[in-house]
């Protein structure tokens, strides 16, 4: 059953790895800065600072790892479609990444943000799952 979900799982990896990637830039782009105070950011930062911009898109990843690892692992348990399941988690996957180099490289107070496009990707894809899921377990259910 889980060879099935090989392509899932390496999704999986990547969002994982994207999240520790995003804590150590987070951790090191402010030890970097003069009398930084660990676990305090400077309250005057907004997005022109790439620390500012760094510890955000960490922050941000941390608020969505738990609803995407979740479906991620309740559609593998549930048994959904495997093709369907490893094409969601990497859409999620592929949309973290680009959102997060985009909140590296652009220094933007505007609403919606090019970055903003990829974080609906990612949720909506989310949502996707958590509908592939309710519909695999109601037909399991019915059976």
């Amino acid at each position: 059953m889980f060879s099935a979900y090989t392509w899932a799982f390496w999704g999986i990896v990547v969002l994982i790895a994207t999240l520790l990637v995003q804590a150590l830039v987070a951790a090191f782009s402010k030890a970097s800065q003069p009398g930084a105070i660990p676990g305090k950011i400077d309250a005057s930062l907004s997005h022109a600072s790439f620390v500012f911009r760094s510890n955000r898109t960490f922050a941000n990843s941390l608020e969505n790892i738990t609803p995407m690892l979740g479906c991620a692992l309740l559609a593998i348990l549930v048994g959904t479609n495997a093709a369907a399941t490893a094409a969601l988690i990497w859409v999620m996957a592929l949309a973290r990444l680009v959102h997060m180099w985009l909140y590296y490289v652009i220094a933007t107070e505007k609403n919606p943000s090019p970055r903003s496009y990829f974080y609906l990707l990612a949720m909506l894809a989310n949502i996707a799952l958590l509908l592939l899921c309710v519909i695999t377990l109601a037909t399991q259910s019915m059976a």
